[in-house]
């Protein structure tokens, strides 16, 4: 964490039921927190969810205006009642709220009320950003060396090669990442960690995503460029949230553009890919899949995906790791340390594209 020189002590709570609490308040992350000035943890239990807001409860609300009334930052996580424009009046003295697990699309705070109020807001979802850029990595090395099958095969009994020709014509047999063209489908948090652990591998990175900044190309020495040309490359990486704009962004013709041996990974959301349409181009055989999320989740038993040999699949555990729930607080800390001190904060949260925030 840096060391800000903050202009007097701060007071700072954090709102969330208790197993919230237990498993990002470990000892650094409250130490942090504390470095600010006081820290109380406010005990709330409000239904959550990442697609709904929690409904109004007056009790519950008072009983958070009551906790909050003289705080300066106040974070807030499952559990927490929805901070709306009328709470917000109710809390002047209120100049700062971080959402440190909303999955960038917060349901408990209504940004556009805190922004009318001068009210920051920001969210540390990305703090579940390192260990998915690690998985998404890992994932592309099992697609590209094959693995998934081998280990089929493996736990069946078989051996695989027998012969030295059963490894030239196995597809990892040329399935090194140094070197090999990598495409993004965004390049948010995720994207940037990700480019970053790319670097020693030497690859040619190109990514896809709208609403990257141009200056993103010259930072990171990539290419930004369109979908189609992403999804031409050695490995083809899926990282963006789930929005309306991005449900199915991924359907046939994208995925019929997918090159033979070509390594494709989702470590992002299911429905941004069109399943059925990705059943199809796997049963040609010549493409290598590697899922970490599907639509719907779990993964259904009969489903197709679970029985072919050119996909290796994990149960969408990319982004949920023990370091997360502290790492949302130690950001959430760095930004209080950063607004206070009088300097722009770095994870400004915005609306959900098409939903009323």
């Amino acid at each position: 964490m840096t060391i800000y020189n903050l202009p007097r002590p701060l007071r700072v709570g954090f709102a969330c039921n208790a197993d919230t609490f237990a498993r990002m308040a470990d000892a650094e992350a409250i130490e942090a927190l504390q470095s600010l000035g006081s820290f109380e943890h406010h005990l709330c239990d409000e239904p959550s969810s990442w697609d709904e807001a929690p409904p109004e409860n007056s009790a519950a609300i008072d009983k958070l205006v009551a906790f909050a009334g003289k705080l300066d930052a106040l974070l807030v996580c499952h559990g927490s009642p929805r901070l709306t424009g009328a709470i917000l009046d109710r809390l002047p003295n209120l100049k700062f709220i971080a959402e440190v697990e909303g999955d960038r699309f917060s349901q408990r705070i209504d940004v556009e009320a805190a922004a009318a109020r001068g009210v920051t807001v920001v969210d540390t979802t990305n703090g579940s950003s390192y260990p998915v850029a690690e998985w998404a990595l890992a994932m592309a090395m099992i697609g590209l060396r094959n693995a998934g099958a081998l280990f089929r095969r493996l736990i069946a009994g078989e051996v695989p090669f027998q012969k030295w020709e059963d490894r030239v014509a196995d597809p990892g047999f040329n399935g090194e990442l140094t070197g090999r063209s990598v495409g993004l489908i965004g390049a948010g948090y995720i994207g940037r960690r990700l480019i970053e652990l790319l670097q020693p591998f030497q690859a040619d990175i190109y990514a896809f995503d709208p609403y990257a900044p141009r200056v993103l190309a010259d930072i990171y020495d990539i290419t930004l460029t369109s979908l189609e040309q992403v999804m031409a490359c050695d490995v083809v990486i899926s990282l963006v949230p789930l929005t309306p704009e991005t449900k199915g962004m991924i359907g046939e013709k994208e995925l019929n553009l997918l090159r033979p041996r070509s390594v494709f990974v989702n470590v992002s959301r299911g429905a941004v890919v069109d399943q059925g349409a990705l059943i199809r181009r796997l049963k040609r055989g010549d493409v290598i899949a590697s899922l970490d999320v599907f639509d719907p989740e779990p993964l259904e038993a009969d489903s197709p995906l679970r029985q072919m040999s050119n996909v290796f699949l994990t149960p969408h555990i990319a982004g949920v790791t023990a370091p997360c729930g502290p790492r949302f607080l130690t950001l959430a800390a760095d930004e209080i340390a950063r607004k206070f001190a009088g300097h722009r904060t770095r994870h400004d949260l915005v609306p959900r594209a098409g939903v009323k925030s």
